[in-house]
This record gives C-alpha cells, structure tokens and sequence, in this order.
C-alpha cells in the first residue's frame, strides 16, 4: 500500500515504515504529523484518485529530526568580462517515518 502526498509544494510517493526527507515542517523532534493532502492511494489493485485531494483519507507520521542537506555550490561565470560569483545553499528538512496510511 502506498499513497501520495501533498506537502510544501511539493509531492512525495510514500509507504508504511519509509523515512522521508520533507520540506521544513515547524514541528519538534518526536512529534507525530498528519498530513491531509493526499492526491492518490493504492493498494494492490485497488486505486483512489482524489480530485484534487481524497476526502477523509490520511497519511500519519513521526518526526525523527530536524535538519540540513548538503551544500550546492551555486557558481556562475562570464569568461570574456571576469566575473565570476560563488554562493552556498544548504536547505532545511524535515525527516519524516510514516506510521499508518488510513
């Protein structure tokens, strides 16, 4: 079984027992997350597509911690004028077990 999820903007395909690393949620280490937006859910050969969202499903989580990615060097260059920039980005996460799809 598995379903998608609508979180940050952005959309994750998760299952029961996986860890995921999400966009920053403001929620403390341990806490347990519901996330609402569920677009799709399937199990085996039964499929739910929401338009846009499944009403009354659900997708229960456990925050196992806050933190950062690596950094992306972000680094542009114009050879005939000598410019050059260089610039870091670490973006924040939240890492997410999920405990029960309903």
């Amino acid at each position: 079984m598995f379903a998608i999820i609508q979180t940050g903007g952005k959309q994750y395909k998760v299952a029961v027992g996986q860890k995921v690393k999400i966009e920053k949620l403001t929620v403390a280490d341990g806490d347990a997350v519901i996330f609402d937006k569920i677009l799709l859910m399937a199990d085996g050969d039964k499929v739910q597509i929401g338009q846009p969202y499944l009403s009354g499903a659900k997708v229960e989580g456990k925050v196992l911690k806050q933190g950062r990615h690596d950094k992306v060097i972000v680094f542009k260059y114009h050879s005939k004028t000598r410019q050059k920039k260089k610039k870091g980005h670490r973006q924040p996460f939240t890492e997410v077990e999920i405990v029960k799809i309903s």
